[in-house]
């Protein structure tokens, strides 16, 4: 036997290849597509949240991209699922406007944050906690906080852009286009827009390396002076911020803000994100469960705690996966070529420096854009969901904080059904998650 085909033998039983229906070429496909799909997140976490967090930009792209190495790794070795991970967008927006800008922790604070969140997530992904949750929660309010955090999400996307500004008489209102950045995210945004409508491949990569091209024409973004500025020989690592997590004085600030602003967020992520791309694969069983589920939350746990060690915001399953599903990855076998390439990405990390934040804001509102279409499984007609969802929606992106949005949706939910006598609606665990978010209210 050759050495090729005792390769493809060990990759074959370890990742069970033909039993999925796939072979190593389409893995190897289905991989770089995701790949492709989701690697804008090299210049979108740090550029839009990290760095704003105070965290250097050497080390924030460093560790936002070895963190989404090591977690893609973990869960194609150890789930063999073709779901990649990276530092989550929504969590990156709780880690900077929420953790660091309203709690007021510094970034080593909220990295001791994510790791307890890792910690948490890990408890209640072997105690079976986790199931018990989610099962506790509505369809209606799981929908609500998908919608809710898309709108945040938009929201720090027109203000990266420029396109909304501050105003006294109104709080909020449209930026100067005269001004070169705004009119840079305007042209991001459209090319963009063009090229998701077009289906293309890597739309968010392209469209941001176009914007970013263009912004060096019109002064925005540096123009290259020479190999350095766009590859480096010697990968830089998150020196600055490995390690650096402070978990006593995350300890000392309070588990129950933890909890609630990181821990219950990242499990809505990664469990629609599983059972959605798991779907498409085809790998749930008859009552659409996906078999060792634990495994992938056990991964997902894992995937926090690397991240809150790195120095990058809270990883989570990535949407972006069912690009490689649509592209034939069945297997765990997707998701170590996408870790390998994030690895590969290290070289490239002085491009990141080159763009501009005009040229990432357009991903933000398009991925808002996307998460809004959760409210079609809402139903308004029905006052006591529609004032619990509309809570959730709307005082997400009004107080910039995903868990007060929460809090107003979960409490009035449990208070509505009570009184309109549908306490049959309410499941037990929703009392309990109604008080501890009062509480938490109160203690505000």
């Amino acid at each position: 036997m050759t050495q090729t085909n005792a390769e493809n033998s060990l990759l074959e039983r370890y990742f069970k290849l033909s039993q999925r229906g796939t072979s190593l070429k389409t893995e190897v496909t289905a991989g770089l597509t995701t790949f492709i799909a989701m690697s804008y997140l090299i210049f979108v976490i740090p550029g839009q949240f990290l760095i704003a967090a105070g965290i250097p930009p050497a080390s924030a792209t460093a560790a936002t991209i070895l963190s989404t190495a090591a977690a893609t790794l973990l869960m194609g070795i150890y789930a063999n699922l073709p779901i990649a991970m990276g530092s989550g967008l929504g969590l990156g927006a709780v880690f900077t406007f929420i953790m660091v800008g309203s709690m007021g922790l510094s970034w080593q604070t909220a990295l001791g944050a994510v790791f307890i969140s890792g910690v948490l997530f890990f408890i209640l992904a072997i105690t079976n906690i986790t199931k018990a949750v989610i099962e506790a929660i509505p369809p209606l309010l799981k929908s609500a906080i998908g919608v809710g955090l898309g709108l945040f999400i938009a929201y720090i996307g027109f203000k990266g852009a420029g396109l909304i500004v501050p105003a006294p008489g109104t709080i909020l209102t449209l930026g100067s286009l005269k001004q070169p950045n705004v009119l840079l995210a305007i042209t991001g945004l459209s090319i963009t827009s063009i090229l998701m409508a077009r289906n293309i491949k890597g739309a968010f990569l392209i469209g941001i390396l176009a914007t970013t091209v263009i912004g060096m024409f019109m002064g925005v973004a540096k123009i290259p002076a020479g190999l350095d500025d766009l590859i480096s020989f010697v990968p830089p690592m998150p020196t600055a911020t490995f390690g650096q997590l402070d978990i006593g004085a995350a300890i000392g600030y309070g588990l129950v803000s933890i909890i609630f602003t990181i821990t219950i967020v990242d499990l809505f992520d990664n469990i629609g994100t599983l059972i959605a791309i798991s779907g498409k694969a085809g790998l749930l069983d008859e009552n659409n469960n996906l078999p060792d589920i634990n495994k992938a939350l056990l991964a997902g746990s894992a995937a926090t705690m690397i991240g809150g060690i790195f120095g990058s915001c809270t990883v989570t399953s990535y949407i972006e996966s069912a690009a490689g599903v649509a592209a034939g990855g069945k297997t765990g076998l997707t998701s170590v070529i996408t870790g390998l390439l994030f690895l590969a990405a290290l070289f490239f990390i002085p491009l990141a420096g080159l763009v501009p934040g005009a040229a990432t804001a357009p991903v933000l509102i398009i991925i808002g854009a996307l998460m809004i279409g959760e409210i079609v499984h809402i139903d308004f007609t029905d006052f006591t969901n529609a004032l619990p969802a509309f809570l959730t929606i709307i005082l997400m992106p009004l107080t910039c904080s995903i868990v007060e949005g929460m809090a107003f949706g979960f409490i009035a939910f449990t208070l509505l059904k009570l009184v309109a006598g549908r306490a049959r609606e309410i499941h037990p665990l929703m009392y309990v998650l109604s008080v501890i978010f009062a509480i938490h209210l109160y203690m505000k």
